[in-house]
């Protein structure tokens, strides 16, 4: 099954570009994903395994990076055109 997933990660710190600079990165190293930055938030397509496996590994290394985070995130069951402007 093929979703849609935005994220946003906040770190709560003084010196948080980095870590956010970094989860991106990483989640751009991953295999099978589609990923979509702007200024608010990153989203990303892919099959669900592959998506919820990135999302497992690269937060496993930003938490383990130190200083608290968070990550919202939310995930649709669906293929959503993420390179388009979405038609209301």
């Amino acid at each position: 099954m093929r979703v849609t997933a935005e994220l946003s990660l906040y770190p709560l710190e003084a010196e948080y570009l980095e870590k956010i600079e970094a989860l991106i990165g990483a989640l751009r190293s991953e295999p099978g994903l589609e990923l979509v930055v702007n200024q608010l938030s990153t989203q990303i397509r892919g099959e669900l395994a592959d998506v919820m496996a990135a999302l497992e590994r690269v937060l496993a290394n930003s938490f383990a990076q130190g200083g608290p985070q968070v990550l919202v995130t939310k995930i649709l069951n669906a293929d959503l055109p993420i390179g388009e402007m979405p038609v209301v």
